[in-house]
């Protein structure tokens, strides 16, 4: 049986890794071993920040309404209730797209909001 060398399967496993790495600063970007642990810690830090950037949303949006709420002379947490108690579901990033774009129709809401109160 003929012996098999693995030259190509590795070169083109060594070429898929550097051309993630393309870009990178330095030899990060030219040799394998090093464009490795680039691209590996690269994704580490692309599967956190997916996550991170759920969390940082939220937070921007529940920024947003509590200011549209402070003009309309409330706090964020007892209009979310306000909101709840009159049945309306709207979730935050609408919200905060309301408060936003189309001041009137927010303060609507924290009206009814108040008068479930």
């Amino acid at each position: 049986m003929a012996r098999v060398k693995g030259a190509l399967a590795t070169r083109k496993r060594r070429n898929k890794t550097l051309k993630l790495a393309k870009g990178y600063w330095g030899g990060k970007s030219r040799l394998f071993k090093t464009a490795k642990e680039a691209v590996w810690k690269s994704g580490q830090y692309a599967y956190i920040s997916r996550r991170l950037k759920k969390r940082d949303f939220r937070r921007l949006w529940i920024t947003r309404i509590s200011a549209g709420c402070k003009l309309n002379d409330m706090n964020y947490s007892t209009f979310i209730n306000g909101l709840k108690k009159a049945d309306i579901t709207l979730n935050r990033k609408m919200l905060s797209e309301i408060a936003i774009n189309d001041p009137a129709a927010f303060t609507s809401l924290c009206e009814k909001a108040k008068a479930a109160l």
